[in-house]
């Protein structure tokens, strides 16, 4: 469990719970349970943000299958589903890997593909992606534990790259913004993806729109907007966007205090406002 809301309140996820409704027991501590007693011939990881040691590696005798959402060598690391929207992708998919010490490196067990759809985000994405992971893992097993699958080596000189997302990398420039309404793409720069290594893309009304779609859940795209009834600069969660004849449209925003409303709210709201004067 993670400690969530203002309260700090422990919040326990589906496998926790499924885990407590069929008394299997559930270890926070790597240590713990390496010393329990449990003997277990394999292991699957999703959605683990830290790097596994070779001595837990070592523990389980057929290995650790990770699934990660992306078609590696492609996306390594923590936001491989943000990336590929961000970027504008058409497809991605799942690898299931065989584990080793190095960051999303071991040999691939299976690969699929998953067309991106153009209203993704990536909450609709990444659950469908799981999904799908969930149903091919069962039927793979099998096979797996028999020795029956030939792992595949991943060509490691086409590996990219994705990083852990922080608050700030998920900004807008208003000036971005008021281009890619009016259909243009800002001339003063390109747009910087920060979770990814040196990765710049054209701040067109698209691409502008996937980087929204990419955001939604978290951290939610935001820009800064300046309210000119009492001159306050405030925070601007954009939610959700839109392209109308290559024009970005705003459809859900939330300004920092107040509950979520649509752009056509907002603008009644605050016709006097940074981004639309």
């Amino acid at each position: 469990p993670k400690p969530a809301g203002r309260k700090g309140e422990l919040a326990y996820s589906a496998v926790d719970k499924w885990a407590y409704q069929k008394r299997i027991p559930v270890f926070y501590d790597m240590n713990k349970f390496l010393e329990s007693g449990i003997e277990s011939n394999l292991a699957i990881l999703a959605s683990f943000s830290l790097i596994i040691s070779q001595r837990v590696i070592d523990f389980f005798k057929k290995g650790i299958l990770n699934i990660h959402p992306s078609l590696l060598p492609k996306f390594r690391g923590a936001s491989p589903v943000q990336a590929a929207i961000a970027l504008g992708k058409k497809e991605t998919g799942v690898s299931i890997i065989k584990l080793d010490s190095l960051l999303d490196h071991g040999p691939i067990v299976c690969q699929f593909k998953e067309e991106i759809d153009e209203n993704d985000t990536t909450e609709t994405l990444r659950r469908r992606l799981f999904e799908r992971s969930s149903q091919v893992l069962v039927e793979l097993l099998p096979a797996y534990l028999e020795g029956k699958i030939n792992l595949k080596e991943q060509d490691h000189k086409k590996a990219t790259f994705c990083y852990e997302i922080k608050k700030d990398y998920a900004f807008i420039d208003p000036a971005i913004l008021q281009a890619t309404f009016k259909g243009q793409a800002f001339k003063g720069g390109n747009f910087r993806i920060q979770f990814m290594k040196d990765k710049e893309i054209k701040a067109s009304p698209r691409n502008i729109n996937n980087f929204i779609r990419a955001m939604n859940p978290w951290p939610c795209a935001w820009t800064e907007v300046k309210l000119q009834e009492n001159g306050e600069t405030k925070r601007l969660k954009i939610i959700s966007s839109h392209l109308s004849d290559k024009n970005l449209v705003l459809d859900e925003v939330q300004l920092e205090g107040k509950n979520p409303v649509t752009w056509e709210q907002f603008k009644v709201g605050y016709p006097q406002n940074s981004l639309i004067s």
